[in-house]
């Protein structure tokens, strides 16, 4: 009876924990919705908007006669973010490959020199960032400063802890089922693509998810190498609003839960890659 009690009782707390963490993890997130629909630019208030008004709305969407970037800022963010996933995935994919399956010299002081590479964050080589598009700038316009494809070139730095993850996948997958298809007559190219990569689609589907997560909130690196209204991304155009002497809060929050819209939409669709990928190996011999 007594143990009894003190399971209900354990229980019911570990309920109430669980209950108590939801509600701080979402009430930021149900602040920045009551913002965006809330009259005026106040930041402070209560969770239901009264009135409900859609002025901030309208502006982001491009429907006041004020002149709105918004729109054009999501595209550029979609643009930059799709695109440098895309590049990251083919890098990483066929570097971890190299890593994972051939032998060369220097393999593993790469490795370990990648292993510390992504240990630093990218913001601290902002100054050498920019010095090296403003060079790149006078002989390719097209790479350098105030352009998506330098920006995605910057992106595309950060593949080292990429490389590590989907590596660690290849590696759970046994090198027998390969070397039978290279018995066949398969190519080395024709095992990875027609073996490796349909029994590693999770990790790809993982690693697409986190860049396009990382690229379409990145500030830092965008404020510097965007330099003009219209090229700016959605992070950089947000904060554009929060002047320090006028905070417009409405048209910052309505921005941010439109940045939003497209990582929802992503998780719910490859939810299925992100759990498998994160949580198993590929297959077991």
């Amino acid at each position: 009876m007594i143990k009894g009690k003190f399971h209900t009782l354990g229980l019911t707390l570990t309920y109430l924990f669980l209950a108590a963490f939801v509600a701080l993890t979402m009430f930021p997130f149900l602040m920045i919705i009551s913002i965006s629909f809330r009259q005026g630019n106040m930041s402070l208030g209560s969770l239901i908007p009264d009135p409900v008004s859609l002025e901030h709305w309208k502006y982001v969407l491009g429907l006041t006669a004020d002149k709105s970037y918004v729109l054009q800022w999501f595209g550029n963010s979609m643009l930059v973010a799709s695109v440098s996933s895309v590049m990251i995935l083919l890098l990483s994919g066929t570097g971890a490959y190299a890593f994972a399956r051939l032998r060369f010299k220097g393999r593993g002081r790469l490795l370990t020199g990648l292993m510390i590479l992504q240990m630093f964050p990218q913001v601290l080589s902002l100054v050498a960032i920019y010095a090296i598009l403003n060079v790149i700038s006078k002989y390719v316009p097209a790479l350098g400063l105030n352009t998506h494809p330098g920006l995605m070139l910057v992106y595309l730095g950060g593949v080292a802890i990429y490389i590590w993850m989907i590596k660690g996948y290849f590696d759970t997958i046994p090198a027998s089922i390969e070397e039978s298809a290279m018995i066949d007559g398969a190519t080395t190219f024709q095992t990875f693509l027609g073996i490796l990569l349909p029994m590693s689609l999770p990790i790809f589907a993982v690693v697409f998810i986190l860049s396009f997560i990382s690229y379409m909130g990145e500030y830092p690196v965008a404020s510097v190498v965007l330099t003009q209204t219209g090229s700016w991304t959605l992070a950089v155009g947000a904060n554009s609003f929060l002047y320090d002497q006028n905070y417009q809060w409405g048209r910052f929050a309505a921005t941010a839960v439109l940045s939003g819209i497209p990582i929802s939409m992503m998780f719910l669709v490859c939810q299925k890659f992100l759990v498998s990928g994160l949580t198993s190996g590929g297959v077991k011999e």
